[in-house]
């Protein structure tokens, strides 16, 4: 008896340290680094085959272009198992989601249907990790979650008859407040789930509102749902989820989207609850990718970090090292430059003298109440490829050599790429043209508007314009985008996934514009006119995504540049080149754009570097387009008339469209009103391609000596 109790005391001993332990897991959110993870096991590292094995894919003939093909998609989707989309009132499953993308009409939470005209090549749903599938399980009055006192307010909360633009105010308050206040809430220390969370390194299953069998059985759905609608060289479908974290300081967006590449994925997905810090998520990408399930991981929203999405140290505030950005490169190889809550190229602080950066601006931080201004250093693309170029020049090598694509973030789980045909994002708070703010508010509705809109700390929640009194509830900030397109040489996952990998990928606004970019020393034998163009180009150059090395020969580098309008879209107008530099000799940072070809015969400025007006409008009346102004494609050779052979650089495309109507005078002329003067009436919608980085040889530069700091653009 007197061992036992020794023993026993032992045990009781290790078990209120393990519980202490588990405290600090839970409210700190941070690994620990202790003997106990020796005893643990991490069930986000258990991985499944989710393949469905009665589908016999080498039976499929799936044709194949060396010279590959453009193939357009969404990667940023959201359904009825995310938390806020479910909240807004969507009930769209996977199934839902993967139809709507093939073509199929289906439902918005508002009883309209949405319908897709133009099928697209690859999709996938990317329900948020955090608490996935549990909203629901509060909303069933007679299953087991719903029996907390918190959950009263989600019971039935999407049957039809609830399912009205008044009910926005309690979804917003659900949304806003109870929800946050109730679910970050731990089993009590005497608990068995506390320990069995730690052991499993899953505190997420501590937490009273969470059920981890509901929560695997929604990811299981998503995965489930990937793997039925994926039809090789027809439609791709990609098993994913959104890693939905932000810094602990200010609020800054720091979201994700974890795409996987093929049919095997972990049995649950890694959520800011295991942790906040983005770098622990590229190491448990690593882990799992030595266990044979590759990933990739997609910034988006950059524009809403404060600064924080690009910064020039680590997570924790360390200096950044090579080891650093090789690991960020390999899981995050590409990044989501346009969506729904703005564009992320770059911004009019950041690029005063470019005169297309203010373009679907979003200056606020994602989810900030009240809404709260984000700086632009450190949040747009462009500034990160010259921050790339900063820490390159300080040997710390470059963690911003990312690619580009675009995706829409829409939480009604069918995209609104189409200006003309804006339904909205996030389902019944802005499924109507007035909660959107681009028609006024009928007087009923204005009384309501304000009453809902305190819930979300909104200090002006209308605005009193010429035309009547408009909601002011930041949707108009919203925008039709976007799209993620690929060159690869087949429409299935391994021939995708290598293009994202390789980064050979660009972003749309929501046209189906075409890019081609190259770069190399010998194009000068190649007809531009020639049907073997792309393949000479590929033979004789590098394409987007890649690296372009200082030439031998002292020949200056020529960039092929190649552009096809959307067959549904507007004609082109220009093509043009935007060139971020570091001087290895003065280590001073710059950018510059160039116009390089231009439309309806016009010649680029050899001064100014820009095309002259090509005459295009747009008719405020009807959104009718000046008729036969602009191209149906364009493409040119170039070479850079600036170009310093001691200049570290990278180029990447700008394609733009002649003007047509923004999606907010769309609503407003369908509705009897004119736009609001106070928005942007029309837009250039665009595409970008990813970069080709310039490399000189060290062996012609004399590099300053290291040493001291370089002074950041808006820093």
């Amino acid at each position: 008896m007197k061992y036992l109790g020794k023993a026993t005391l032992i045990l009781i001993s290790l078990y209120f340290i393990i519980l202490g332990l588990v405290y600090v897991d839970v409210y700190e959110k941070r690994p620990l680094i202790s003997l106990f993870n020796l005893l643990q096991s991490n069930s986000s590292l258990e991985v499944v085959d989710h393949s469905i094995k009665d589908i016999d894919d080498n039976d499929v003939v799936i044709s194949s272009n060396e010279d590959r093909n453009p193939y357009y998609g969404d990667l940023h989707v959201h359904t009825k198992h995310s938390f806020d989309a479910y909240i807004f009132g969507v009930t769209a499953s996977p199934d839902d989601a993967y139809d709507w993308a093939k073509g199929k009409t289906i439902k918005h939470p508002l009883g309209y249907y949405m319908k897709n005209d133009v099928p697209l090549d690859f999709y996938a749903v990317t329900d948020h990790g955090f608490f996935m599938g549990m909203m629901q399980a509060y909303a069933d009055p007679n299953g087991k979650m719903s029996k907390q006192d918190f959950t009263k307010v989600f019971h039935n909360l999407n049957e039809p008859e609830n399912l009205t633009i008044e009910s926005a105010g309690k979804r917003s308050d659900i949304f806003s407040s109870i929800l946050a206040a109730a679910i970050i809430d731990p089993y009590p220390d005497w608990h068995p789930k506390l320990l069995g969370a730690y052991f499993n390194r899953h505190i997420q299953s501590a937490l009273k509102a969470f059920d981890d069998d509901i929560h695997k059985s929604a990811w299981a759905d998503v995965a489930r749902a990937a793997e039925e609608h994926n039809d090789p060289g027809k439609f791709t479908t990609f098993i994913g989820y959104e890693f939905t974290t932000s810094t602990n300081v200010e609020g800054g967006n720091l979201h994700r989207n974890v795409i996987f590449e093929g049919s095997k994925a972990p049995i649950r997905p890694w959520t800011r609850i295991d942790s906040i810090n983005p770098e622990d998520l590229w190491t448990w990408q690593d882990t799992l990718r030595d266990r044979g399930v590759d990933s990739v991981a997609i910034p988006h929203n950059s524009n809403g970090s404060n600064g924080q999405m690009f910064e020039v140290e680590t997570f924790y505030s360390q200096a950044i090292d090579k080891e650093y950005a090789e690991k960020r490169m390999r899981n995050e190889p590409i990044v989501e430059v346009t969506q729904v809550k703005g564009t992320s190229d770059t911004h009019p602080l950041l690029s005063p003298e470019d005169e297309w950066a203010d373009f679907e601006i979003m200056d606020v931080r994602v989810g900030s109440r009240p809404p709260t201004y984000s700086m632009p250093a450190g949040s747009y693309v462009r500034d990160a490829y010259i921050r790339g170029l900063t820490l390159e020049f300080m040997n710390q090598g470059n963690p911003y050599k990312f690619g580009l694509i675009g995706s829409s973030d829409t939480h009604v789980a069918a995209a609104s790429f189409d200006e003309s045909d804006f339904w909205s994002k996030v389902g019944i708070l802005d499924g109507n043209a007035e909660n959107r703010g681009s028609v006024p508010l009928k007087e009923e509705n204005i009384r309501r508007l304000e009453e809902y809109m305190q819930a979300f700390n909104q200090p002006q929640s209308t605005i009193d314009l010429n035309q009547g009194v408009y909601a002011n509830t930041g949707f108009t900030q919203w925008s039709a985008s976007g799209l993620a397109a690929v060159w690869a040489e087949k429409n299935t996952r391994d021939s995708i996934f290598s293009a994202f990998k390789r980064k050979e990928t660009f972003a749309t606004t929501g046209t189906r514009i075409a890019v081609r970019f190259f770069a190399g020393y010998d194009f000068d034998s190649i007809d531009i006119n020639s049907d073997s163009l792309v393949s000479e180009a590929y033979e004789k150059g590098v394409t987007m995504g890649s690296d372009l090395f200082h030439n031998e020969d002292q020949k200056d580098p020529q960039f092929i540049v190649w552009a096809q309008k959307d067959k549904n879209g507007a004609p082109l107008q220009r093509i043009q080149i935007i060139k971020g530099l570091m001087s290895m000799n003065s280590g001073r940072p710059d950018e510059k754009v160039y116009d390089v070809v231009c439309s309806d015969g016009l010649e680029v400025d050899p001064v100014t570097h820009r095309c002259p007006d090509n005459g295009a409008r747009v008719n405020i009346n009807d959104c009718s387009i000046t008729e036969n102004v602009g191209a149906t494609e364009l493409k040119t050779i170039w070479k850079d008339p600036d170009f310093d052979k001691n200049q570290k650089s990278f180029y990447y495309v700008r394609v733009l469209e002649n003007p047509v109507c923004r999606w907010s005078s769309w609503d407003a002329i369908k509705a009897g009103y004119k736009p609001r003067e106070d928005l942007h009436e029309t837009i250039q919608e665009r595409a970008w391609s990813s970069p080709i980085w310039y490399i000189p040889s060290p062996d012609d530069v004399e590099v300053i000596p290291l040493g001291g700091t370089i002074e950041l653009r808006g820093s």
